[in-house]
């Protein structure tokens, strides 16, 4: 048996790990013996999505592998084992802890470090950098103590770290050097109107600005002096000027260098020793460092198979981005700054609503090199697509990027080559993806598994459906959108059997329509339909078997096993007396007390048992369900309009009020959240909710389709200046058509981005009635608001109800793990090192 060959990865990140199952998962496996050497205290985690981190993502979360994977593929691993020294003659390499690791090829994947300007008083204990979880981590623990903060950089990741701190509540300014924002990916028309965007959302922008020192503040701990005399003072310094590669080791080691650093490496990933290889961030080739994660995977893929002898080349990667900073779309392609050499610009600005987009194409306008995309990136796969296959663009190629365009030119899945970039981040082709086809592929997610397509940053997840679909039709395959395996039809088939078959139970639907006994996705997107059909009680004996946990009981349940109450406070609006009765249940019944960012007080640690009464007091005195617990319309945020505010234009609490009044309860694929903002100054947060209303002189603008979340998304613009009458007559008309057409599950974003057209469909359907459906929908909309009961009303009324708020089935004594200690004057659950030992005396 030949002996293993012996490979030494040093650096564990995104493009490390990619190396790493690329080789040990090849079909030639068997002959290596890799050895992982991280300088973390974890192994590979997701960088891209870092910053979910503050959005309540843990090390765990954002892991891409596990000790235990990696065993499982016998990779051999260290962690907090950083690289001190290469013997190249010896092939040897030293950690800083003095372990000695042999090598026949190494593999230096060491990436990059944030460059930190040399500015005096730069290593001050509040002045950190944004690169790994520990970096968060030390940037959550300062944020506690601060109330401002300052990025140094006005790049990409110098607004996600803007977006950062912005999250943690400090009132956020962005410090660049540069003219204008993101000067390396869009041009300087595209910088003023993200700058405008992002200034809008809170953040306060300072270009053209240099840094001379730091030093102590007055009314911040630290104040940033500029080169022009001003001063901004701060209490957290936050750099992200850019990034160098960790070259270091090569340096030392005499491998060749760049003069501006970076490990030279040829076609092949090799650096000057052929023995040792560079891949990602750390890697200069020809003249040229990559700082986004597909490239680098590229290289990945390139050692991997030079190792097992295949003739792989890399031959440079396309650095365009599609990304969403601060909730503002961006997206560059291309030359988006128009260089090339008798090129032309088509552009398309909208400053009112923020959008600006620009397209660069050749002298003979028959080819696309480049463009830039602001607040919109609707166009950014077919423009990616035109740009790196060479495609002919259309007779008119303005068309591309002017707004409500019917004939706007669509690059269907047919029009793409089979070389034609499916997902950047793996390098996966049109030619993969048919190949995965080839070999029996038949789902999208057997296709993601085979071919790895947007299990990266997740962009180019519509494409990849797109290509598939078609694909898989063209070979005569259905394209099923089943439900589950119970029933045969999507949630859109389902929703109109029950309602043209006047379907009223699930036992009559599966008897019609379905086989065995149903599961967990049937039985409650069932249960959603007839509430939305017919909006009967959910806890009627026919309808509480569907519902989840949240449903059946009528109340969140939490981590620890207790309950969230939540009356609802329409549009915020309550009365001293009734902030008397929530503080008094919530002293009764010793409830942590939370304001939400819906404008409604939230109750938490509610025992199952103590439901009913908590809701008895509540509902007598004149509180209803808030409805936090369903797939349904939670709140209607408003601020206080012209009632109260010198800026206010429309009595914004007046419409907030009557809008959650008549759309509180109705049940949808997924939650709901509406806002009403008085004026322009946009208090209430309107555009980031699936339904936005803001106050004009002339009436109502109605944004549609936005959300916040994991994936924030800013709402359109829909309709402008509208009567009451008129805007509540949208409302009615876009929510049915979501409510009877949408997913299981699916957002109002997600929904009005998967119709062909997106925007411009839904408002043709809703203004224009092109479907001719406006009259049913308004008038299903009234059938429902007529039918509203508060469920914990009908429940406290019914005492067969009542019975399975009992914590146990075989008794009533209160669960004893259930435990609570105090903090900041409430309660908290128990951690499980705080827990008291129930013990248990038996006579």
């Amino acid at each position: 048996m030949s002996k293993k060959q012996h490979i030494v990865v040093v650096g564990n990140g995104m493009v490390g790990h990619h190396f790493v199952e690329q080789l040990s998962q090849s079909a030639n496996a068997e002959q290596f013996e890799i050895t992982v050497l991280s300088a973390e205290p974890r192994l590979a985690y997701d960088r891209v999505h870092l910053s979910e981190f503050f959005a309540g993502k843990s090390a765990d979360d954002l892991a891409m592998t596990s000790m235990d994977l990696y065993q499982q593929w016998q990779v051999n691993f260290r962690i907090n084992a950083k690289v001190d020294t290469i013997d190249r003659q010896g092939k040897t390499l030293t950690t800083q802890t003095g372990e000695v690791f042999s090598y026949d090829k190494l593999v230096l994947a060491t990436g990059s470090y944030p460059f930190v300007p040399p500015i005096k008083g730069n290593d001050n204990p509040d002045c950190l950098v944004y690169r790994t979880i520990e970096d968060l981590q030390a940037i959550s623990h300062c944020a506690s103590k601060s109330k401002v903060g300052v990025v140094v950089g006005g790049g990409l990741l110098g607004l996600e770290a803007a977006n950062a701190l912005h999250h943690l509540g400090l009132q956020t300014h962005v410090v660049e050097f540069a003219p204008q924002l993101m000067a390396v990916q869009i041009d300087k028309p595209g910088g003023d109107i993200l700058r405008q965007k992002i200034e809008s959302l809170g953040v306060q922008v300072h270009t053209n600005r240099a840094t001379t020192q730091i030093v102590a503040g007055d009314s911040c701990r630290h104040k940033l002096c500029f080169s022009d005399g001003e001063e901004l003072e701060t209490d957290l310094i936050l750099f992200s000027a850019g990034i160098r590669p960790y070259d270091q080791l090569a340096r030392q080691s005499e491998l060749d260098v760049g003069e501006r650093g970076g490990i030279v490496v040829n076609n092949q990933c090799q650096t000057s020793d052929e023995n040792i290889y560079a891949i990602g961030e750390c890697a200069l080739w020809n003249n040229f460092i990559f700082g986004l994660v597909a490239p680098g995977n590229t290289m990945a893929k390139v050692a991997a198979e030079h190792l097992q002898g295949q003739s792989a080349s890399f031959t440079g990667a396309d650095m365009s981005t599609k990304l969403k900073l601060m909730g503002v779309d961006v997206g560059s392609i291309g030359d988006a700054h128009g260089k090339t050499p008798g090129s032309l610009t088509y552009r398309y600005e909208d400053q009112v609503n923020g959008v600006y987009k620009a397209m660069i194409v050749d002298s003979e306008q028959k080819k696309l090199l480049g463009a830039v995309l602001i607040g919109d990136t609707s166009e950014y796969d077919s423009l990616l697509q035109y740009m790196l296959n060479g495609i002919d663009l259309p007779a008119q190629p303005e068309s591309l990027i002017l707004p409500s365009n019917s004939d706007k030119p669509l690059l269907g899945a047919d029009a793409l080559p089979d070389t034609a970039t499916i997902c950047s981040c793996h390098n996966v082709t049109k030619a993969d993806v048919i190949t995965a086809i080839d070999e029996g592929a038949v789902t999208l997610d057997f296709i993601k598994s085979c071919t790895k397509a947007s299990t990266g940053c997740g962009g180019c997840v519509a494409l990849l459906k797109d290509v598939s679909s078609n694909e898989l039709s063209c070979r005569g395959v259905e394209v099923k959108k089943d439900i589950c395996e119970h029933f045969p039809y999507s949630r859109r088939e389902l929703f109109d059997l029950i309602k043209i078959e006047k379907i009223t139970n699930f036992n009559d639907l599966m008897a019609a329509h379905g086989s065995g006994l149903g599961c967990d996705i049937c039985k409650p997107t069932a249960a959603s339909i007839f509430a939305s059909v017919w909006n009967e009680y959910i806890l009627d004996k026919k309808h509480q078997p569907l519902q989840d946990t949240n449903d059946t009981f009528l109340a969140n349940m939490q981590k620890d096993g207790t309950y969230s109450v939540v009356p609802r406070i329409p549009g915020g609006e309550i009365t001293p007396d009734k902030l008397i009765v929530i503080g008094e249940v919530a002293k009764q019944y010793n409830l942590y007390t939370k304001i939400t960012g819906g404008q409604r007080i939230d109750l938490f640690g509610a025992r199952k048992e103590e439901l009913p009464e908590i809701w008895r007091r509540l509902v007598d005195a004149g509180f209803e369900t808030g409805h936090a617990y369903g797939k349904s319309v939670r709140t209607v945020k408003s601020c206080v309009g012209s009632t109260w505010c010198r800026f206010g234009v429309q009595d914004s609490v007046s419409m907030a009020l009557f809008i959650e009044d008549r759309y509180k309860g109705i049940r949808s694929p997924h939650k709901l959240k509406f806002a009403v903002s008085g004026c322009t100054r946009e208090c209430a947060e309107a555009q980031s909710k699936d339904i936005g209303v803001i106050a004009t002189e002339n009436g109502w603008n109605l944004y549609v389709c936005g959300n916040g979340g994991m994936k924030p998304r800013h709402a359109d613009l829909f309709a402008t200046d509208l009567d009451d009458e008129t805007l509540i007559k949208y409302i009615d008309r876009v929510l049915m058509f979501y409510i009877e057409t949408a997913d299981r599950l699916q957002r109002t974003s997600v929904w009005m981005n998967n119709m062909e057209g997106g925007l411009e469909y839904l408002q043709d359907v809703v203004i224009n009635d092109s479907l001719g459906l406006a009259t049913y929908l308004e008038q299903h909309m009234d059938s429902i608001v007529g039918t509203y009961q508060c469920e914990w009303k009908t429940t406290l009324e019914d005492p067969k109800a009542l019975e399975r708020f009992k914590p146990f089935v075989n008794s009533d004594k209160p669960d004893s793990n259930i435990q609570f200690v105090e903090e900041r004057g409430q309660i908290r659950p128990a951690r499980p090192e705080e827990k008291t030992i129930a013990i248990v005396v038996q006579d």
